[in-house]
């Protein structure tokens, strides 16, 4: 049996690799949605949205879906939710929000293709989690495609240097995401009123 370093290990032991946006991703998370819905129980779930680079039309990006899911309890998420996907082959994280010990603890699963290949990570949070920012992020990039061209020339960059190194990776999207993130909470604020 794998122990959790050994887990740890396989996961980080990925390369990333950028893909020319794809139309069939939104059809992807749809799908996957769908599964969601009929296998885990329908009380715990609130909503289901497609975000990360596969949500954002003409962005290059890991060809991994995204998915954030509201859960009304992350404890009965444990419980109930994490033994239905493990045994059907999700790798489960009790991950931190950020680096490597901070909270608040979420839900994280990878699922995998037919040959092993990552293919969808979902992210299961409570309602008052921070990840919901990452809707105000993507549906600003959706707005501003100038920002699209500008992340995508980021994500790039990040991809040829850091290509077997996916957290150095992650960590060099981190400040471009924090300002756009920024941008957006004022840009809809403003727009609200």
């Amino acid at each position: 049996m794998e122990s959790f370093a050994e887990k740890i290990a396989r996961v980080l032991d990925e390369s990333v690799d950028i893909e020319p946006y794809n139309l069939q991703w939104p059809i992807v998370f749809e799908l996957e949605k769908r599964h969601v819905l009929d296998c885990l129980p329908k009380d715990l779930l609130v909503r289901i949205e497609h975000f990360g680079s596969t949500a954002i039309p003409n962005l290059a990006a890991k060809p991994i879906i995204d998915i954030l899911v509201e859960v009304k309890s992350l404890v009965r998420t444990k419980k109930e939710i994490v033994p239905i996907l493990e045994s059907q082959g999700y790798d489960y994280f009790w991950r931190p929000t950020a680096g490597d010990s901070t909270p608040p603890f979420y839900a994280w699963f990878i699922k995998r293709d037919k040959i092993g290949v990552r293919s969808h990570h979902i992210h299961m949070v409570e309602k008052d989690f921070i990840h919901w920012e990452r809707l105000l992020f993507r549906d600003y990039l959706r707005e501003h495609p100038e920002l699209v061209r500008e992340y995508q020339a980021l994500k790039i960059d990040l991809a040829t240097k850091f290509q077997n190194d996916r957290i150095a990776y992650t960590n060099g999207k981190t400040e471009f995401i924090v300002r756009i993130t920024r941008e957006a909470k004022a840009f809809y604020e403003l727009d609200s009123k």
